[in-house]
C-alpha cells in the first residue's frame, strides 16, 4: 500500500499569528491524531516523521504543527499560554480538516505535557483521549511528581507510552502517578528504551522493533477508546 503524502496546512492562531503543519490522511482513516513535538525539534524531525508516517500506516491520520517558536526558528520553549493557544488552534484545524474522524490528542515530551495542560484548563473540543510519547515528568537528574499534579485536572482518558530507561520521567515516580489517575490513564512500558525510545545495542532490540512495540500499543488503545 503506498504511503499517504503529507499536506502542507496553515494553523490561525490568532489574527497575527500562525503556523506550519503536516497533515497525514490515510485512506479509510480511523482517528486523528493531533501531534505536537518536542522542545528541541520541530515536525519535520525524522522522529516525529518516522511517528506519522506510521501511524498512517496503521490507519491513524496526524497533524503535526509548529510551536510559535520554533516556526520562528527559536530555541526557547513558549511560555505555557502561547503553547496552549497553539494547541488549540490545531485541534480546531484538525477538526476542520479530518470532521469525520475522532481526536487524540498530544505529542512528543514537551510537547505533550502542553496539550494535557492545555486539555486540564479546559477541554479540548471533540479530542477523546491524549497519548503521550514520553512523557516529561521531570527535568533530568531533578526527580518530582510536580509537573504531573495537572493530571488530575484530565478527565478524557491518556496513553503514557514509555522508555524504562527515561532520564525525564523515573519509574518510581511515574508509576504511582498514573496509578492515582485510575482507568483513565495506561502505561505501556517500553523496555530498554530512552526518553527517545533508543535501546542500547546490548538490550537485544533495535529502535524499530521499538517503535513497532509503542505504534502498536498505541493504535490498540486508541481502538479501545473510539469503540
Amino acid at each position: 500500500m503506498k504511503a499517504a503524502e503529507a499536506e502542507s496546512v496553515r494553523i490561525e492562531i490568532g489574527p497575527n499569528e500562525a503556523v506550519s503543519g503536516l497533515l497525514i490522511q490515510p485512506p479509510q482513516a480511523r482517528a486523528c491524531y493531533v501531534f505536537a513535538h518536542g522542545a528541541g525539534a520541530g515536525m519535520t524531525h525524522a522522529s516525529m516523521e518516522t511517528v506519522a508516517a506510521d501511524l498512517g500506516a496503521r490507519s491513524i491520520a496526524t497533524l503535526r504543527y509548529q510551536f510559535p517558536y520554533m516556526e520562528k526558528g527559536g530555541k526557547r520553549p513558549d511560555a505555557p499560554a502561547v503553547a496552549h493557544a497553539a494547541v488549540r488552534a490545531a485541534v480546531a484545524e484538525a477538526a476542520r480538516r479530518c470532521p469525520a474522524l475522532p481526536l487524540i490528542a498530544g505529542g512528543r515530551s514537551f510537547g505533550g505535557r502542553m496539550t494535557s495542560q492545555a486539555q486540564a484548563l479546559s477541554a479540548l473540543p471533540g479530542v477523546r483521549g491524549l497519548a503521550f510519547l514520553g512523557f516529561p515528568l521531570h527535568p533530568a537528574g531533578k526527580p518530582s511528581s510536580d509537573r504531573a499534579k495537572h493530571l488530575a485536572e484530565v478527565k478524557i482518558p491518556m496513553l503514557f507510552l514509555q522508555g524504562t530507561r527515561d532520564a525525564l520521567a523515573e519509574l518510581s515516580l511515574l508509576k504511582p502517578v498514573v496509578k492515582g489517575l485510575g482507568s483513565r490513564a495506561t502505561l505501556q512500558l517500553l523496555e530498554g528504551a530512552d526518553h527517545s525510545f533508543h535501546v542500547l545495542k546490548s538490550s537485544g532490540r533495535n529502535d524499530r522493533e521499538v517503535m513497532d512495540e509503542a505504534l502498536d500499543a498505541f493504535a490498540a488503545w486508541v481502538d479501545g477508546i473510539i469503540g
